[in-house]
């Protein structure tokens, strides 16, 4: 038997945390929850022995007595890939798979900019914010993305690909993003972004991050830290 435990930080701040865990939530595949804290003595006292890079997310594959880190987001999509193939994590078209591979890659390796000036923020309202030149372009290319996607999929269902995909967990981060951001998007963008807020494991996600009170400095380009006491 398999078991599973992924290690995350700040559900209101860690995109990357969200990815490998709206997967597995949204798949119904079963896993442990770790969660560590940005900036607390636990990060600084259990990350270096919980993951072999130092960041998060890591999955932890535990069988046979023996446990096995997979570390970054996309590899841990496809190693559920290989571990779960009934979930089906990628569609069995090779045509669609072979697409969803290569946007999911791109969200991976690409839109630094858009990273930098709207970094994940699930519990604010930053509308207006980061609405760089260097950032709209990068949605742009998104937008492009999840257009195109949507025309040649858009018979199978409403997601990327149609079905639910390792595709939709690279990009949800973006969607959220959007939100907090006051990005407007274009209608066919918009009806997606629509159906991923709709995921129940993204909804599961939110509700959790809205939950939480920490507020780490280096996530907050906009916003000061709150007073002591506050509400």
């Amino acid at each position: 038997m398999i078991t599973l435990r992924l290690v995350i930080a700040n559900k209101n701040y860690s995109s990357w945390s969200m990815r490998p865990w709206v997967l597995m939530r949204q798949a119904g595949i079963r896993f442990d929850e770790v969660m560590v804290p940005f900036d607390t003595p636990a990060w600084d006292a259990r990350i270096p022995r919980m993951t072999p890079s130092g960041q998060v997310p890591v999955l932890w594959i535990g069988e046979h007595g023996d446990e096995q880190p997979v570390w970054d987001s996309l590899a841990i999509a496809e190693t559920l890939h290989e571990l779960y193939p009934d979930a089906r994590l990628w569609p069995s078209d090779p045509v669609a798979r072979r697409h969803g591979r290569s946007i999911a890659a791109q969200m991976h390796a690409d839109f630094g900019a858009l990273r930098r000036a709207m970094p994940l923020n699930i519990g604010a309202r930053l509308h207006g914010r980061g609405h760089t030149p260097e950032a709209l372009h990068d949605l742009a290319r998104i937008v492009a993305l999840w257009t195109e996607c949507r025309q040649r999929w858009r018979h199978l269902g409403p997601l990327l690909l149609g079905e639910f995909s390792i595709a939709d967990a690279m990009y949800a981060p973006v969607v959220l993003r959007c939100e907090t951001y006051g990005v407007e998007l274009p209608p066919v963008a918009a009806a997606y972004a629509d159906a991923v807020r709709a995921l129940p494991a993204v909804v599961a996600w939110c509700e959790d991050a809205r939950r939480e009170t920490a507020f780490v400095a280096h996530d907050e380009p906009y916003r000061g830290a709150p007073e002591r006491g506050s509400g």
